[in-house]
């Protein structure tokens, strides 16, 4: 093979190979059973709501619990060391991230109410 050849023999391999992935992973439409958008989402839903839940009330939330705590914490001693070094204490950030801290750990017992 001349370098020619071999240079378009290197293209359409690419090609086909862009090709092939491409078909590979580009999403299937899904229409819903006649027209009806929302009763496919309301179904999908009720029949995930279950696990949705379970995921979100023992997961998310105590992920999201565990970081503000820690930089919560950590605000404190920042602040306290600002405080030892200049006199003054600043509570705006720890008061910002103690609210958070408790708008999370009480999320769970209404937000469900809220989503259905």
């Amino acid at each position: 093979m001349n370098a020619k050849t071999y240079s378009t023999f290197q293209r359409r391999l690419v090609c086909a190979a862009l090709v092939i992935i491409l078909l590979a992973f580009l999403p299937i439409r899904a229409f819903a059973t006649g027209g009806n958008v929302s009763g496919a989402i309301e179904g999908t839903w009720t029949a995930a709501q279950g696990e949705v839940k379970a995921i979100v009330n023992n997961v998310v939330f105590p992920v999201i619990d565990m970081v503000l705590a820690v930089l919560f914490f950590v605000k404190i001693a920042t602040c306290y060391m600002d405080y030892r070094k200049h006199g003054q204490f600043d509570f705006t950030a720890p008061a910002i991230l103690f609210a958070c801290l408790l708008f999370s750990l009480t999320a769970p017992s209404y937000i469900w109410t809220i989503l259905g």
